[in-house]
């Protein structure tokens, strides 16, 4: 009973984000000026929507113990937009909600973004992610995460589709850094596709 509270709630946050996502307007042609999209956070960057492989073995995590696919969604803001090395700072907030009710997680962070001539771009980052999975188990098939707040890293790389659009591979850990015992992480890995403002 608690994994299915635990997996509506964290359903009805994506289901939420994605909702008010919608009500943003329709992309324009890239010709077409239009003004940027205005919110609390700063001017919208753009929305990154993907299905991901929950727990992939063989990355940084090393390890596998739970299975299925995420849905992914994302919200990247221009703030603090500062330049450095050739890339710009942007900042996000996101989820991820396992379909088979194991580890879901929302997030924040900071990311570097770096455009490179019309067709490609790249961006990694660090930050938080809070999380509804197990602390420590004996269960073989679920992780043991060790805290409820954990570090994230991503990476992201992709094709330029057009100004509006982007298809991307995106990886991200997410482990308590050593600071709590067990330290098993959890890596996710799979296709994005973005839309920008």
């Amino acid at each position: 009973m608690r994994r299915k509270v635990r997996c509506t709630a964290a359903g009805v946050a994506l289901l939420v984000a994605i909702a008010l996502c919608s009500l943003l307007p329709p992309p324009g042609r890239a010709e077409d000026p239009a003004p940027p999209c205005r919110s609390g956070a700063g001017r919208l960057y753009g929305l990154r929507f993907g299905v991901l492989a929950h727990d992939v073995g063989g990355l940084w995590s090393r390890s596998r113990a739970e299975g299925g696919a995420d849905l992914n969604a994302e919200i990247l803001f221009e703030r603090p937009g500062s330049e450095i090395l050739g890339g710009k700072v942007l900042s996000s907030v996101g989820g991820s909600l396992n379909l088979e009710g194991q580890t879901s997680k929302a997030y924040a962070g900071l990311l570097w973004e770096r455009l490179f001539g019309e067709g490609f771009f790249f961006n990694t980052g660090v930050g938080l992610a809070l999380h509804d999975g197990r602390l420590d188990t004996g269960d073989p098939n679920r992780k043991s995460l060790g805290g409820r707040v954990l570090f994230r890293v991503p990476f992201e790389a992709g094709v330029i589709l057009s100004p509006r659009y982007r298809l991307s591979l995106f990886f991200d850990h997410v482990s308590n850094g050593y600071l709590a015992h067990p330290n098993e992480g959890l890596d996710t890995l799979g296709l994005r596709l973005g839309l920008q403002f």
